[in-house]
């Protein structure tokens, strides 16, 4: 088992086979299935918003809503190595998923989900929290792919339709099959 250091304490580092499920349940296309298995009860997508103040809304909106459905377990925390981002760990080996993207997963919280990535000016992503997070029960999924500004979620309804209904998030539901791009928006 692969450990790194941080805050005074050490994380095990993820492997291929915890996100095993993932990479063997979805596929290329524009349904949520590119980022999210085929295995929940619900899915929708989340807009993203522009860097600035309401991206601190929506981030603790999102970590909350997703405490709120694992209180007490560890969360797998994916960190996708766009080549400019803070990928917590830089030493650490790498899981692939989607189209052969290279990620940082690491067993920590919604503690570090919200506080290890660096956001600003000089970085490629939105904000910062992070690519990909889902529990140690799989209850949830989170997924946000390398060129979208939206992300995708896979869940119990409960918490997709709380994302739903929250008034800090701009968020759609989505059925199995459907075109997952939100109104708007283009999937590259």
């Amino acid at each position: 088992m692969v450990r790194r250091a941080r805050d005074g304490s050490t994380w095990r580092i993820g492997t291929d086979e915890e996100v095993a499920w993932i990479a063997n349940g979805t596929s290329i296309g524009r349904t949520i299935t590119a980022a999210i298995p085929p295995d929940f009860e619900a899915y929708a997508t989340v807009v993203l918003p522009e860097r600035g103040e309401r991206q601190n809304q929506h981030d603790q909106a999102v970590l909350g809503l997703l405490r709120g459905m694992s209180a007490g377990q560890p969360w797998w925390l994916g960190y996708l190595d766009t080549g400019a981002d803070d990928i917590v760990f830089p030493d650490a080996p790498m899981v692939t998923l989607y189209s052969g993207w290279r990620y940082v997963l690491v067993q920590a919280g919604p503690e570090q989900a919200a506080t290890w990535r660096e956001s600003g000016p000089w970085s490629f992503w939105k904000g910062a929290l992070l690519n990909l997070m889902f529990p140690a029960d799989r209850s949830w999924l989170l997924s946000t792919l390398w060129d979208d500004d939206w992300t995708c979620i896979g869940g119990p309804a409960e918490l997709v339709n709380r994302f739903l209904r929250h008034p800090d998030l701009q968020a759609q539901a989505v059925a199995l099959g459907q075109d997952a791009t939100p109104p708007g928006h283009q999937a590259l």
